[in-house]
């Protein structure tokens, strides 16, 4: 069956949808020996699809979660090499998650800790990044002072911040620690950008201490150690396949 050449390329492995789409904008994708533009179709069991003159073929779909450390970056590879390279994700894994294209979902800053969840699924990373499609994402947020009834109310409805207002969120249950003078609550969002709840929390004068990611849509941190990566379960896959299907944009119906 045809699909949108887009589709193709993050099914292999090789890119999200839309750094796929600049590739075929900038010519670097070849159908049946032409350049291929954006919205053309292909089949891969009769069209011969190019990427850089490499032929496109399916790879087999693998995920794996990892409890990613404070200092680690989320990203395939550190783009400030040059300085001293840093750890990445990437580094984190077993022997026997390297055979695979994987490539980190969504960000999670170098001074943040917890769930990544690493595939070669360009659908999955989709339902799971789209920002019309609200995935929620779960964090445990340690903050410095005493976080009172009105400032969680405030985070709830979501400050503005300098790039826009932040979406309302949900605030759960506050503890006090006398003794560190700190405040733990968890956290939940549906939208993922830059250092939100650091900025948040910051100017509703309570810096963050600590963040720690626990879910990601279906999918949950729960025991894994810090600095370990394991698979996905055969039940945690479905759950997360089951998640993409619902939240795919064609599901959603047409966004503005």
């Amino acid at each position: 069956m045809a699909e949108r050449l887009q589709k193709l390329i993050a099914a292999a492995g090789l890119a999200s949808r839309r750094q796929a789409e600049t590739w075929i904008r900038s010519g670097r994708v070849r159908v049946n020996g032409d350049v291929a533009v954006l919205g053309a179709r292909a089949d891969l069991q009769h069209d011969d699809v190019r990427v850089d003159g490499q032929r496109l073929c399916r790879e087999r779909l693998a995920y794996w979660i990892l409890h990613k450390p404070r200092g680690v970056l989320t990203a395939t590879r550190d783009p400030h090499a040059g300085r001293g390279e840093r750890q990445t994700v990437m580094d984190l894994l077993p022997e026997a998650a390297r055979s695979f294209r994987l490539y980190p979902v969504g960000r999670l800053d170098v001074d943040s800790e917890g769930l990544v969840l690493l595939t070669n699924d360009g659908n999955a990373t989709q339902a799971l990044l789209h920002p019309s499609l609200g995935t929620e994402k779960e964090y445990r947020v340690t903050v410095r002072g005493r976080v009172g009834n009105e400032t969680a109310r405030r985070l709830r409805r979501g400050p503005l911040l300098e790039d826009g207002p932040m979406a309302p969120c949900q605030v759960g249950p506050r503890h006090f620690d006398r003794r560190r003078e700190t405040t733990t609550f968890v956290l939940v969002l549906h939208e993922g950008r830059k250092r939100q709840i650091r900025r948040a929390c910051a100017q509703l004068g309570h810096p963050v201490q600590r963040l720690l990611r626990t879910r990601m849509g279906p999918l949950r941190l729960g025991s894994l150690a810090s600095g370990r990566a394991r698979p996905l379960t055969l039940r945690e896959q479905r759950a997360l396949l089951a998640h993409a299907r619902r939240r795919r944009p064609e599901a959603q119906g047409p966004h503005p």
